[in-house]
């Protein structure tokens, strides 16, 4: 089958593609913008595959999306393109209003359109899958239930907010116009590739640098952690196995406080690079975030019964994994907090706080 891929120089876009090309005999095409987000090198691995194509695209272009459509004549489309870094859009809010909103509208319209020109056969095995987030459904608080694909909307920032109205979007295209969609609400994602801002990553190469691990409050807001190697092999699960107007959460089962994450993380380290010091003497805890989420819980039942998915990472052994992916990438990390990769795409072509 041929998969057309927002997003695929991403973190989750590009460990999707890995994982494609290497188990599967699917050919991929990646639509990626290459935002500060977007890393090539993240794809070395699979560029000279000849089931692996880029185009340099911006989701919100119609024209070129039509263009990649023509050229390419998808049999699925995995939407993964998101700008989705909370503290950015706290900041700068409306490149989230564009992208994930106005983005979302276009490849649909133009997902649309193609698939109403496909044969019966061929309209009847296209799917479209929207990629989103388990931040949608706000706050569980004290709580003690977790998100069902049934939990009611409620984002509490303007990154969440943007995934949330992507949602709904989808939903509508299929309720209304019968496009064959499928979506899927993850939980906090981790593993090798990650962006150094995002949390796990930043405390690694801060650890390794002994500068100050920032933690937000005191660390006691609780996520569900996924490896996102599992979280590759679900997608495809959902695209293969799932059915179009529904919805799955994906989670990993691996609910920490976020100060337990930077404390693992820190004991990691004191055992495998050990410093002068123990690590967890750098953690420093700084103002919290405005509207900081309590507590994400994702309940992935329904992806378990129905599709047969679960997760092959524990939080330990893919906390491991991560760390010493770090410790081997240095220079990846380097290239990559001095923008290097962005001045250099390979001829393919701000922090946050736990």
């Amino acid at each position: 089958m041929r998969y057309l891929l927002t997003g695929g120089a991403g973190f989750i876009g590009s460990s999707v593609i890995r994982h494609l090309i290497a188990n599967t005999s699917h050919h991929v095409v990646n639509v990626d913008k290459l935002t500060y987000a977007g890393n090539m090198e993240s794809l070395l691995e699979v560029s000279n595959s000849s089931r692996y194509a880029f185009e340099r695209v911006d989701i919100c272009d119609a024209e070129e999306l039509e263009r990649v459509f023509s050229t390419y004549k998808p049999d699925v489309v995995m939407h993964l393109a998101a700008e989705s870094h909370v503290d950015r859009s706290i900041d700068s809010p409306a490149a989230f209003v564009e992208t994930n909103i106005i983005g979302t509208y276009h490849l649909l319209e133009v997902s649309r359109r193609y698939w109403l020109k496909l044969s019966a056969a061929k309209r009847g095995t296209f799917r479209f899958l929207h990629v989103s987030t388990d931040e949608v459904f706000g706050d569980l608080g004290q709580a003690r239930e977790r998100f069902t694909e049934t939990s009611r909307y409620a984002p509490s920032s303007p990154y969440s907010a943007s995934k949330a109205s992507a949602d709904h979007l989808v939903r509508a295209w299929q309720r209304t116009y019968g496009l064959p969609t499928l979506i899927t609400n993850c939980s906090n994602n981790y593993g090798p590739y990650h962006y150094p801002e995002k949390m796990i990553p930043l405390m690694i190469l801060n650890a390794l640098e002994c500068k100050p691990l920032p933690v937000y409050g005191q660390g006691l807001q609780v996520r569900d952690w996924l490896y996102v190697e599992d979280h590759a092999r679900a997608l495809c699960t959902v695209m293969e196995k799932g059915k179009p107007g529904e919805t799955y959460n994906i989670g990993g089962n691996n609910e920490k406080r976020n100060i337990q994450v930077v404390e693992e993380i820190c004991d990691l380290l004191d055992l495998i690079h050990p410093a002068s010091r123990p690590y967890r003497s750098l953690i420093e805890y700084v103002d919290d975030r405005p509207g900081h989420d309590y507590r994400y819980a994702i309940d992935p039942g329904k992806c378990h019964s129905e599709l047969g998915w679960s997760p092959s990472e524990t939080f330990e052994s893919g906390l491991r994994k991560t760390v010493a992916w770090y410790l081997d990438n240095l220079e990846w990390c380097r290239r990559v907090q001095e923008g290097k990769y962005q001045r250099n795409r390979l001829g393919i072509s701000g922090a946050e706080v736990a």
